[in-house]
């Protein structure tokens, strides 16, 4: 059974949810405060965290940057009664998965949820299927079974999408995405009015992987288009 902890000091909040995740066959665990989600989030294995951002203890921002910085990488889900662009931006860029603003329709929560899931198992069965998850180019190493990346034999930590883009980008070395079309990939959908969050990732990756940022090596910019790994190196 598919297994999701519920972050949220809203009681109300939670029974609702629990609710209509069993009708997806999902069992619920809760917690109500950050510093324990963030416990149980390390010490059991969740294929879902639905995470407030405004929790006691510990926000989810916080739990949610603590959680990457480890290794974790089970699929988080924010919730927030913020509905300002900056926190929108800050809550994608600290390592989840999606970002569902309150008051939201519980059918539209039922969608997120049922999108991440089903993005979790293409990418468990793409991995089992796949030949060679382990891809080499002049010193920048990505290992997508250990979710690792090293640069000159150095670890370099990188967020889930972070990972995730560099790993579709030089898989399809030479191919040039646009910005809608790497936030439908990667985030699962289309996130209206915020393909600057690709710039952003983009950038922040560069500023990992590259020598040289003012002149990338990897990830190289097409112009009037979007981004694409350089195929010019083996």
């Amino acid at each position: 059974m598919t297994k999701v902890l519920l972050v949220e000091d809203d009681e109300n909040i939670t029974d609702l949810l629990s609710i209509h995740l069993s009708d997806l066959d999902c069992s619920t665990e809760i917690a109500n405060d950050g510093k324990l989600g963030f416990d149980m989030a390390m010490e059991h294995h969740y294929n879902l965290i639905v995470l407030d951002v405004m929790l006691p203890g510990m926000n989810g921002i916080q739990v949610c940057q603590k959680l990457r910085a480890l290794d974790n990488h089970t699929p988080i889900l924010m919730l927030t009664a913020k509905s300002e662009e900056i926190d929108l931006v800050l809550g994608l860029e600290s390592g989840a998965d999606d970002y569902l603003t309150k008051p939201f329709g519980i059918r539209e929560f039922i969608a997120r949820v049922k999108s991440i899931l089903r993005r979790q198992e293409v990418n468990k069965h793409e991995t089992e299927s796949k030949e060679s998850t382990h891809h080499q180019f002049e010193g920048l190493v990505i290992d997508e079974l250990k979710h690792r990346v090293t640069l000159n034999s150095e670890r370099i930590e990188l967020t889930p999408k972070e990972f995730d883009l560099l790993v579709l980008l030089c898989k399809n070395p030479g191919r040039s995405y646009d910005r809608d079309q790497l936030l439908k990939i990667i985030w699962g959908y289309e996130f209206n009015g915020y393909e600057h969050t690709v710039n952003s990732h983009i950038n922040r990756l560069r500023a990992k992987i590259e020598p040289d940022i003012t002149n990338p090596k990897y990830i190289l910019t097409t112009w009037g288009v979007g981004y694409r790994f350089n195929d010019d190196i083996d």
